[in-house]
């Protein structure tokens, strides 16, 4: 039975509870006598999605938790907690919307526009070079520079930074995309302009590409690894949000760096050596049809 009252949120509880009945004896008792009274919370307005019930809970996590980390406790430990306890019955099915679902539309467009931005990149050195291979070679670092982001996040959790893998650090390997390949562009086309000489062997021109370009490389890795550093290394305000970015673009710059010096020349001899191989026998068959 329920009895709604006309004095509205006016009514108070504990006149409630001394409200007078008449019992068919003729006594006049209070209602706390006769009944049990508890307090109770609800809600003005009762929402249904598909029928049920539904109740909304908002969590607005601290500054300083990532959403994504935020996500991930309620997910992972505050929703199992409740069941556990018996808070949350069986039959109740929860689901984390809101932000979570934009996080999550956010970094399945976010993978998108990295696949774009890669064939983006390939065809604007397709159109510098004028040709389809040598711009192969120069993407060939750009997995390896993203491994390098990876390892240095990994390195600075392993020391007790905790680094989130959240939104804005996913965005520090779209941005690497566009600086690993600068170091490898200039190996590639100093070595190109070497090879037009019918004199200069393949080795050598790697060697002397390597070597007259050394020096810028080294130079723009330097300046902006160290204006870098800063944001990496010592803690401030604001560096909690733009950490996780900075550690990528410098250790995938680094890493980039190595890889352009060393695993990028002896790739470049090895395949066009290869390349040269590959026209000698096609000559080859070619004079022994004539």
């Amino acid at each position: 039975m329920r009895v709604y009252s006309s004095a509205g949120s006016a009514q108070d509880v504990d006149a409630l509870r001394r409200l007078p009945l008449a019992a068919p004896s003729g006594a006049v008792l209070p209602l706390e006598s006769l009944a049990e009274l508890r307090d109770t919370v609800d809600t003005d307005v009762v929402r249904r999605v598909d029928g049920r019930r539904t109740v909304t809970l908002s969590i607005v996590p601290p500054r300083d938790v990532a959403l994504e980390t935020a996500v991930r406790r309620v997910q992972g430990e505050l929703l199992p907690a409740l069941q556990a306890d018996g808070l949350v019955p069986p039959e109740m099915s929860l689901e984390v919307s809101g932000a979570a679902d934009q996080l999550e539309s956010t970094r399945k467009s976010l993978g998108a526009n990295f696949a774009i931005a890669t064939l983006l990149s390939y065809l604007l050195l397709v159109a510098i070079f004028t040709h389809w291979g040598w711009p192969l070679m120069i993407l060939t670092t750009v997995p390896l520079g993203l491994a390098g982001g990876i390892l240095g996040l990994a390195l600075l959790n392993g020391v007790g930074l905790r680094l989130p893998f959240d939104m804005i650090t996913m965005l520090g390997f779209l941005i690497l995309l566009g600086t690993v390949v600068n170091n490898p562009i200039l190996v590639v086309d100093r070595t190109r302009e070497l090879l037009r000489d019918p004199a200069m062997s393949v080795s050598e021109a790697v060697r002397q590409a390597v070597a007259s370009r050394l020096r810028p490389i080294l130079m723009t890795t330097l300046t902006t690894v160290f204006g870098l550093a800063p944001l990496v290394l010592i803690p401030g305000a604001g560096t909690e949000l733009y950490r996780g970015l900075g550690v990528v673009v410098l250790s995938g710059l680094v890493c980039s760096t190595i890889i352009t010096l060393t695993f990028l020349p002896a790739a470049l001899v090895e395949l066009l050596h290869w390349y040269e191989r590959l026209r000698e026998r096609q000559a080859l068959a070619s004079s022994s049809v004539h």
